[in-house]
């Protein structure tokens, strides 16, 4: 049997644990799966003496990931810290420079520094890998670089998120609201540190725009993708949506227009009996399109020691097999600087607003929309009580610009009680 693989672990949370257990657990199995061993030289935490639920005892310990990413008895260094600067992008940078191959689930890093780390690897002669950086445990970046390599990718779609899903899809169960919802996500751990990265769909957005990179041989541009979190989104949203046959999703798609490459992550309705529409709890979900596999859908779970740490072993044994790909499915330097959208593509959207209850207030709104070309598909008007009534819209395709343009407007009018809403109608 050839010589081992020899890894440096760099971060022993949740993900870095569970790669542990699985070498430990599954020595044997890996070794004729790989044709030859996978072995842990050496591992990095910021607490040394903390309980991880496994032994480290046969392994060397280094204070600085740094140091680990330089030892010579390390051949891959796998990079399990998370941000996008600091000693994760330190220690990666100093990995490449030594000559060695990366594997990281750091989707920030990559997502603001990934051209610069991947021409550094390819001029070094090395690979970074990232599968568990995207969706968890679904091998997205292996389906969009390998498996549909000989298709031209018209659009990439989906919820990338768990937590984001969990309190949209336990609002519907429930009849609870976002704050409660808010509350009873971060009590089960599901939250970073800073939730806006999951709910404000930053988290997501570093993902998309990996994604669309590999899709479309583009650069990563995390700065040209929209973001729009789902704070905003009520119970009566969720209730609405559900009337009209729809569910709410932080959706995320890329796709390759005429204007550029468009990148946006926002909360949209979705049919509720598409594969998307019936999405539950933390479970993420990729849909791919191309122009000769058509559609595919990979649905699994987003996150959670096992699920990441399957994907971070899928990267380091596609290395101990001697696959070398680029980082991006394609070489660094072949990579455009792709033009962003300036607009969104047309589509359908939903609009929620309180009217005072007076004369002429509707015929003022649909005077507006109309204004700015927007005509409308159906409209319901809910029960109301003394003073305001519940309306809502469905428009027919329209651009954002132009519902933007009518949405000040509307905004400014003395029939209106409180601030519209308006989600995007996504075909799926």
């Amino acid at each position: 049997m050839n010589s081992p693989l020899r890894l440096g672990i760099a971060g022993l949370g949740t993900v870095g644990t569970g790669v542990v257990r699985i070498i430990r657990q599954k020595a044997d199995l890996l070794a004729v799966r790989a044709g030859r061993p996978v072995t842990i030289s050496a591992v990095s935490a910021r607490t040394r003496d903390k309980d991880r639920g496994v032994s480290l005892a046969d392994y060397a310990w280094e204070d600085d990931p740094v140091a680990l990413a330089r030892r010579t008895d390390v051949d891959v260094f796998v990079e399990l810290m998370g941000g996008s600067d600091g000693p994760a992008k330190a220690a990666t940078e100093a990995a490449i420079a030594a000559g060695k191959d990366v594997v990281t689930a750091n989707k920030a890093m990559l997502a603001h520094h990934g051209q610069a780390l991947a021409l550094a690897a390819e001029k070094a002669g090395c690979v970074i890998r990232f599968e568990a950086a995207v969706a968890g445990g679904i091998p997205v970046i292996k389906a969009l670089s390998e498996g549909l390599a000989g298709n031209e990718i018209t659009r990439v779609m989906g919820v990338m998120n768990g937590t984001c899903n969990y309190i949209l899809t336990r609002m519907q169960a429930t009849g609870q609201g976002y704050n409660a919802l808010f509350e009873e996500a971060d009590k089960l751990g599901y939250l970073e540190a800073d939730p806006n990265l999951d709910v404000g769909g930053i988290d997501a957005g570093h993902k998309l725009a990996l994604l669309a990179s590999i899709a479309f041989g583009c650069q990563v541009d995390f700065g040209a993708v929209a973001l729009e979190g789902i704070q905003n989104v009520t119970i009566e949203d969720i209730r609405h949506a559900a009337d009209m046959g729809y569910r709410i999703k932080l959706l995320g798609v890329a796709q390759m227009t005429g204007r550029g490459l468009e990148q946006r992550m926002s909360p949209c309705l979705v049919p509720d009996t598409s594969p998307l529409g019936q999405l539950e709890g933390g479970t993420n979900m990729v849909v791919l399109e191309g122009d000769s596999v058509e559609q595919i859908v990979l649905r699994g779970p987003g996150a959670g020691m096992g699920p990441t740490a399957s994907a971070v072993m899928g990267d380091v044994m596609d290395i101990a097999r001697g696959l070398r790909l680029s980082t991006f499915g394609q070489p660094a330097t072949s990579l455009s600087r792709c033009k962003p959208a300036s607009t969104a593509t047309p589509a359908p959207y939903y609009m929620r607003m309180s009217l005072i209850d007076k004369p002429g207030a509707l015929a003022k709104v649909a005077t507006l929309l109309g204004e700015a070309g927007i005509s409308i598909d159906r409209m319901r008007q809910y029960r109301h009580d003394a003073t305001t009534a519940p309306v809502l819209i469905v428009t027919h395709k329209t651009t954002r610009d132009a519902l933007d343009t009518a949405l000040t407007g509307i905004s400014r009018l003395d029939v209106l009680a409180g601030h519209p809403v308006a989600l995007r109608i996504e075909t799926v």
